[in-house]
């Protein structure tokens, strides 16, 4: 019974943050679909580097370091632009999964011509090898129904590969996310990949189609020994934030353990959000040669 009191009030604080997420959801869209009428695409100035996150938690650590942030939306995502060391970035918040990381994919391109687009954020470890909070940067793709593709590393990130805690190798996209432990050994054994992500491989394939250099960097979140909660996973399959805000409800009131996991899950996450984009920001991913595919 002493965990009512808490659900009570981390319920409360949700529904406040859900309402003013909505407001300011509902200004962006109506300031971003001002923008598109009055500005011409032809017009709009290419960006540096564009990167692809799935969600606000994998992104926030990098968005705190741009300068400048100016934030749009439309098309049900979300876009944030602001200066790093001197160059455009351009960040677009796709949602889980590979249909909306390629359809993200595709309005970066379109609307902010980058001259490198990276696919970044959370990844779970299937390589004993990897530890929370290293950084796996991907020199293969597979995708779970049998795409296999290559990615030639520029040197910047090749050199950062040679430090202890970034790695390089095979990132593994599947559709689902992957809690067990005996799942992630069985991934390992069937793919030898050192990762597992869900958007990754889908804002590959859109870049090689539209002849955008592209680059993988990801941040391990969980351990192949770890198991998330299956709360997580049911969080994931909503599709809107109303839908996820009840998912969550339903969670904490049949477990209120719940709580507690998905706190840790959420405190993991940060650090890790944090650690992506000190990588990010030192890397200058060597746009000027961004001649290769």
């Amino acid at each position: 019974m002493f965990l009512r009191p808490i659900l009570q009030t981390w319920l409360r604080n949700v529904a406040k943050d859900k309402v003013r997420d909505s407001v300011v959801r509902a200004a962006r869209e109506q300031f971003a679909e001002t923008t598109t009428e009055n500005t011409p695409a032809e017009e709009r100035k290419p960006c540096q580097l564009g990167i692809v996150f799935a969600l606000g938690i994998e992104s926030g650590g990098f968005e705190d370091v741009l300068d400048g942030m100016v934030t749009t939306g439309g098309g049900g995502f979300v876009i944030r632009e602001g200066g790093l060391k001197g160059r455009r970035w351009v960040v677009i918040l796709s949602g889980a999964g590979r249909q909306n990381a390629a359809r993200a994919t595709e309005i970066l391109i379109e609307g902010h011509r980058p001259r490198r687009v990276v696919s970044a954020g959370l990844a779970g470890g299937l390589s004993p090898e990897l530890k929370r909070n290293d950084i796996l940067v991907a020199d293969r793709l597979l995708g779970i129904d049998g795409g296999d593709m290559p990615i030639t590393l520029s040197p910047a990130l090749s050199a950062a590969a040679s430090r202890p805690d970034v790695h390089r190798g095979t990132l593994l996209t599947v559709d689902r996310m992957v809690r067990l432990p005996s799942d992630k050994k069985s991934l390992f054994r069937q793919y030898s990949a050192s990762a597992v992500d869900m958007e990754t491989f889908a804002v590959a394939e859109v870049c090689h189609r539209l002849q955008v250099p592209f680059s993988s960097v990801r941040v391990i979140n969980d351990t192949a020994e770890e198991t998330l909660p299956r709360d997580v996973e049911r969080l994931l399959e909503q599709k809107g934030g109303a839908a996820r805000l009840g998912a969550a409800v339903g969670a904490a009131w049949r477990r209120p353990a719940s709580l507690k996991d998905m706190y840790q899950l959420r405190e993991n996450a940060l650090v890790a959000s944090d650690r992506l984009a000190r990588f990010l920001a030192e890397i200058t991913f060597d746009i000027e040669e961004s001649n290769e595919s």
